[in-house]
């Protein structure tokens, strides 16, 4: 593709306002009216089967259901054909311009890409991935899983093929899995700076976040943030690049060279006309199955993390595993089949899934073939057809080249708690996502003394399913549980909670319980909630940080002395003999020296028990002609727990030497 000149640029841009207003039901743009270059048509069917002839052009992850088009990158030869094959087009001007914006020349280095700055480069990407590992190593682990095609053949140019996987190596087991892939399409800038910013979320909030905090212990979580770096370069110096680079298809230095990453995976491949067999266009699919290098290697890691659950029927409901693939832009969240319109044998599993990624994102969800068109050969349908795993794409934002504040302002906030969900319910994606979800979660204080009972609040809410494209059914809430520190899977306790209002009845109902926290270690404990549907279904968890600190042996009001002639008399009174068990009386002859403990026996409370205080007093007749003395008092708890109070330093004068006499 030749980029375009400032002035070319500013000149394209005045001739799609002046010719991208072409009739939609009337007839296409002359020839010469047409601009320079690629542009975005609207491709309108009267007949949906029309669809299918779509195929081998460079089609756009978006169709307008209601107005009956598809969005289309073309040039003049392809515009002719589209028409030819009798659809009717108009100049879709806010995706040519997008596409224009970034097909300026670089103004900056090679690290830079024009007038995106949230989005990392390949380089950067990568280097804040090795920083994460670096600087993390009990969480993170930057692995080396295969090359692209260009290292592949030895150019100086090409990448690892990498992955980030984080979890708690401190705590050991078999943990489920959350696979993450993105920009397999280079074009698209959103997914893979998405995909950073929620490994950067998990890393960062750990120990701070509760979430964060229980997913990285529990679970893995797997991220591919570039499936295509060498066509993603060729997308970052300004062209809209697809495929992969390599240069045996359509010529070594053609801009339309290279394999369509996701119609290469050896499932379906090449089945159904959901791909092109042609080297030039958009969405060849490779000489082979899983001929590309880049393919080879997503493959091989998703037969590494995940076991075969599925043979050739059904995974069963409590399958393990989750995979998303990450692209834009069009404002959805599918999954299997891509190369059919047939229903997958999970088909209830993988819609109610869907529709709750879908709440969070607000996109629309929908199985990819019957909403978008056939596409075979994908990742998802690969993923799910050989192994039953839950696999989902989400198409994000609007355009390829989301600008940056839609990017920070929207698709960040609405996809982030999207992949949290996706990182929770990894154990048993099938069931969990039928359960309500628990949020809100609240303690009256997040810090107590040990033993100081704290409310523990939460919502368990049913109804959070997109509506859009059909409804989840939603079931009334029947029960909601706490675990302190050690959750189900791994032998915890459960601890029920009752709904606020007393009765189990509606879809949303506010839960609380009395947490004790008697006996608890001191320091941070994390609290998991879960709710319960009608239908048995127990959904998500969340988790809360609750610090248990020390309670003080006793609070002491004062600690004194008073010196005699052959005795210093200590005195003492607390606040209270709630917890009090006794007291011992060291003394030493400085503060460093070693202490003597002075009663053989426990000075014991009183008053056990009362929330009184209570007065002591303690008599050291068996000084040995020091000047000074220090004091200090142990108190020691019911619990067992003991503090140390002091010193108290006592100076006893000296005695005045008589008259004529030196001292």
């Amino acid at each position: 593709m030749q980029r375009a000149s400032a002035f070319g640029l500013l000149c394209m841009v005045i001739a799609l306002f002046v010719c991208s207003a072409a009739p939609i039901s009337g007839e296409a743009p002359a020839a010469a009216s047409l601009p320079e270059g690629r542009f975005v048509v609207r491709a309108y069917y009267d007949d949906v089967a029309q669809v299918a002839l779509l195929a081998r052009f460079d089609v756009y992850e978006y169709h307008n259901h209601e107005e009956r088009y598809l969005l289309v990158e073309v040039g003049r030869a392809e515009y002719d054909e589209l028409s030819a094959l009798g659809f009717r087009l108009a100049i879709d001007q806010e995706q040519t311009a997008n596409l224009n914006l970034v097909t300026a020349p670089p103004a900056a280095g090679p690290l830079t890409i024009p007038g995106y700055s949230c989005y990392r480069t390949v380089e950067e990407t990568y280097q804040t991935a090795a920083d994460l590992a670096s600087n993390h190593p009990e969480l993170a682990s930057w692995l080396d899983v295969g090359d692209s095609w260009e290292l592949s053949v030895g150019q100086p140019d090409g990448y690892d093929m990498r992955v980030l996987k984080l979890t708690n190596t401190a705590i050991s087991g078999d943990k489920p899995r959350l696979l993450i892939t993105a920009s397999i399409h280079a074009r698209e800038y959103a997914p893979a700076e998405l995909a950073t910013r929620f490994a950067e979320y998990l890393v960062s909030g750990y120990g701070s976040n509760a979430d964060a905090t229980w997913i990285l212990d529990h679970h893995e979580i797997y991220v591919m943030f570039h499936a295509n770096p060498d066509g993603r370069k060729e997308a970052e110096k300004g062209l809209s690049w697809r495929k992969n680079t390599n240069e045996n298809y359509c010529g070594v230095t053609s801009s339309n060279r290279g394999a369509d990453l996701n119609r290469n995976f050896n499932y379906q491949w090449g089945c159904c006309g959901g791909s092109s067999p042609a080297p030039c266009d958009a969405t060849y699919r490779g000489p082979s199955a899983a001929s590309e290098p880049e393919t080879q290697a997503i493959q091989s890691y998703i037969l590494a993390l995940f076991p075969d659950q599925r043979g050739t029927g059904a995974a069963p409901s409590d399958a393990t595993g989750v995979y998303i693939d990450l692209h834009s832009a069009a404002g959805l969240v599918i999954w299997p089949w891509g190369y059919t319109t047939t229903d997958p044998p999970n088909a209830s599993g993988l819609r109610t899934l869907g529709r709750k990624f879908a709440y969070y994102n607000g996109y629309v969800p929908a199985q990819i073939a019957d909403y978008l068109y056939v596409a075979d050969g994908g990742s998802v349908d690969y993923s799910y057809g050989v192994l039953g795993i839950a696999s989902l794409a989400f198409e994000v934002g609007t355009q390829f080249f989301q600008d940056c504040t839609s990017f920070n302002s929207t698709i960040v906030p609405n996809n982030l708690p999207a992949l949290i969900y996706a990182a929770k319910v990894v154990r048993t994606p099938y069931l969990t996502s039928l359960g309500p979800d628990a949020l809100g979660l609240a303690l009256d204080s997040t810090e107590v003394q040990r033993g100081t009972p704290v409310t523990l609040r939460a919502t368990v809410d049913d109804t959070r399913y997109s509506a859009r494209n059909g409804t989840e059914p939603r079931q009334a809430v029947v029960a909601a549980e706490y675990y302190v520190d050690v959750p189900p899977w791994n032998g915890g306790t459960a601890h029920a909670m009752a709904a606020n209002d007393g009765v189990w009845n509606a879809t949303a109902e506010a839960v609380v319980a009395t947490v004790d926290t008697t006996g608890w270690s001191a320091g941070r404990h994390i609290i998991l909630v879960r709710g319960q549907d009608a239908n048995g279904n127990w959904g998500a968890f969340s988790a809360i940080f609750v610090n248990i600190i020390e309670p003080t042996a006793v609070e002491l009001r004062s600690f004194t002395a008073s010196v005699a002639k052959t005795a210093i008399t200590l005195r003492w009174e607390t606040a209270s003999e709630e917890t009090n068990l006794g007291f011992n009386i060291y003394r030493a002859g400085s503060i460093d020296a070693q202490r003597v403990r002075l009663n053989a026996e426990l000075i014991p409370s009183p008053y056990p028990g009362s929330p009184e205080g209570a007065a002591y007093s303690y008599v050291d007749g068996q000084l040995d002609g020091s000047k000074v003395y220090y004091y200090w008092l142990e108190a020691l708890d019911i619990y067992g727990h003991s503090d140390m109070h002091g010193p108290l330093e006592v100076r006893v004068k000296a005695k005045a030497a008589p008259p004529g006499r030196s001292k």
